[in-house]
């Protein structure tokens, strides 16, 4: 078992892993009943436990702390890392139909998208319905192995509805596309949402049947309250939120007695694991990203405004135009900052730019510098238009007693060092030597590990002075160097892979460590784009490098490794060559793995 996933102290781990011990433990001992007391019938049938129980350690992380931000980094991680699975070559249904090493479907297609598929089944049928299905698929199968069809069948029988279509989920891989056209006739005083579902072709799987998408939405009026729904055709009606299921290829919905033009608030805790186009105005975004009671949907609003205005830069700037801060964003980011109601970790959650990873997502052909350049020159000029707001922050989240491990601590602190990140990119030296003060002086991990990242992420003069003396205090505990070892793997600053092939070389970094290979490899590769993916290709030969040294040692290790190169045909035309270069090369290499041949053969 790993053992950053069950031993910490304050003094050594980080909030997060507070957080991912307590869903870990959490996560094994709710298999008791979901994964043992009724289990899998074969392996094609491995989300049957693993979806469900990541579900359930889902729901109980949100129960202990900020369920808010619990769904939030759920949906962070499904649509940076498993949107980017289904769309590349080794795309999979949640029950896969065929494989070559089964250790390649531990994945978080299994994992993640199937705790999605079980997230859809509670909402459709309620948290009562949900319990009546589950009640009776533990009661029908104790002490049997059994299918996903079980399950769904016990779910359906416990509430009399068909979920035939629904299995559709089980069966196809990609992610649908769910295009949303809205339209008002104030004359009538009815509005029309107009749905559009489609999921692309991936590797065996030419056409795709429609799927059961659960919408939960509400409509919002010019004062940012709720309104009373009535869907044309139904009697009674008026409530405030609704379900819509979206069955068909083409679908809509018509509202009555709509009184004034709303504004949609869709897809409400992510409720389906879908890409939303929606015909919004960006003022209608920050409209919602300031008033929408759906604590999901606020952050997703400000989120999808601040990718807008990302997307739109990155254009300007490829034009030969300047990188300039969106009047717009930048007001929604200072009613964010002065907004003293809101939960401190969603508003830290809600003042963070879209991760490079996701804004890569949105490119038809992706250019990490590009990205990377973009996005650290918006972050700079928030810092700089707002200054006075994170100084205030900053001084006002101050706490100078024991260090306490609940959700109001997590998000004082999550807040404040987000904070100090933002006041950090003005490049002031008094600030600077504040974030060095406050490295020394911390008396947490959590604390400590946001100094020095943003000491060393912003290239301030006492980065490396911070990154000595943090290794000098730490360096007996192998779990705290891991940390140390994934800190300079992300620095972003240049000469990212001479710094990472240095400390290759260095006394407490082994092959033979998994935790230490992922902290310093694995973390380059994955989430330091704008030095993984330099235009000479070098890093891409380093990686591949290791995962042909790794082949004998740990193929499963390897097989993992190779993720970044399998999205090659996502890029320009020379990262394209150099990265299915050393896919080639790494298949010509000699004797593979069956988890190194499946993944770099599909690849290419």
């Amino acid at each position: 078992f790993n053992a950053r996933y069950i031993l910490a102290d304050e003094a050594t781990a980080t909030d997060d892993e507070f957080l991912g011990i307590e869903s870990v433990v959490g996560h094994e001992y709710f298999h008791n009943w979901s994964g043992n007391r009724v289990t899998c019938r074969d392996w094609f049938q491995l989300s049957l436990k693993e979806g469900f129980t990541v579900f359930r350690d889902q729901q109980f992380t949100g129960e202990m702390n900020s369920a808010a931000v619990k769904r939030i980094d759920d949906v962070t991680l499904l649509r940076t890392r498993q949107f980017a699975e289904d769309a590349g070559p080794m795309a999979h249904p949640v029950r896969p139909a065929s494989y070559v090493e089964i250790n390649n479907f531990y994945t978080l297609t299994v994992y993640e998208k199937g705790a999605e598929l079980i997230h859809m089944l509670h909402t459709l049928l309620g948290p009562e319905g949900f319990r009546r299905g589950s009640d009776l698929y533990f009661a029908r199968h104790d002490g049997q192995a059994v299918t996903t069809d079980d399950f769904v069948a016990a779910m359906a029988d416990a509430n009399s509805v068909d979920l035939t279509q629904f299995k559709h989920w089980y069966s196809q891989a990609g992610t649908p596309q769910l295009s949303v056209a809205t339209h008002y006739d104030s004359a009538a005083q009815r509005y029309t949402l107009s749905f559009a579902q489609s999921t692309p072709p991936t590797p065996g799987e030419p056409q795709k049947q429609p799927l059961v998408i659960p919408v939960v939405m509400a409509l919002l009026d010019p004062a940012g309250k709720e309104m009373a729904l009535h869907l044309e055709g139904e009697v009674g009606g008026g409530e405030q939120q609704r379900v819509l299921q979206v069955k068909q290829e083409r679908q809509q919905f018509v509202f009555t007695n709509v009184a004034r033009s709303p504004v949609p608030s869709l897809l409400r805790g992510f409720s389906a694991p879908v890409k939303l186009q929606l015909d919004l105005a960006d003022g209608q975004l920050a409209f919602l990203a300031g008033h929408d009671r759906d604590p999901f949907n606020r952050w997703e609003s400000g989120q999808q405004l601040a990718l807008r205005v990302i997307l739109r830069t990155i254009d300007t700037v490829e034009r030969g135009g300047e990188c300039r801060l969106d009047p717009m964003l930048a007001e929604a980011y200072g009613n964010t900052l002065a907004d003293s109601s809101l939960d401190r970790a969603l508003q830290a959650e809600a003042l963070i730019l879209p991760s490079e990873h996701y804004i890569a997502e949105a490119m038809e052909e992706v250019e990490p510098l590009m990205i990377h350049t973009v996005r650290q020159a918006l972050r700079q000029q928030l810092a700089t238009t707002h200054r006075h707001h994170w100084q205030r922050l900053y001084h006002d989240l101050a706490d100078a007693g024991p260090y306490r491990f609940d959700a109001a601590s997590c998000g004082r602190r999550r807040l404040r060092n987000l904070a100090l990140a933002y006041l950090m990119e003005l490049h002031d030296a008094a600030i600077q030597q504040q974030c060095h003060e406050a490295f020394k002086r911390a008396n947490n991990m959590t604390d400590a590990l946001a100094a020095l990242n943003t000491l060393l992420h912003t290239g301030a003069p006492q980065a490396e002075e911070a990154v000595a003396d943090f290794y000098q205090r730490w360096q007996g505990e192998v779990l705290v160097i891991d940390k140390w070892f994934m800190l300079q793997a992300t620095n972003p600053q240049p000469g990212g892979l001479e710094r990472v092939e240095a400390l290759t070389h260095h006394q407490d970094f082994s092959l033979k460590n998994p935790n230490r290979l992922r902290s310093l490899i694995a973390t380059f590769a994955l989430r330091n784009s704008a030095q993984f993916h330099r235009r000479d290709g070098a890093a891409y030969r380093f990686l591949a490098d290791y995962v042909i040294e790794l082949n004998a040692i740990n193929p499963q290790v390897a097989a993992r490794l190779l993720e970044p190169l399998t999205h090659w045909r996502r890029f320009d035309e020379l990262r394209q060559k150099q990265m299915a270069e050393q896919l080639e090369r790494i298949l010509a290499s000699g004797k593979l793995s069956r988890d190194v041949f499946e993944v770099a053969s599909k690849s290419l």
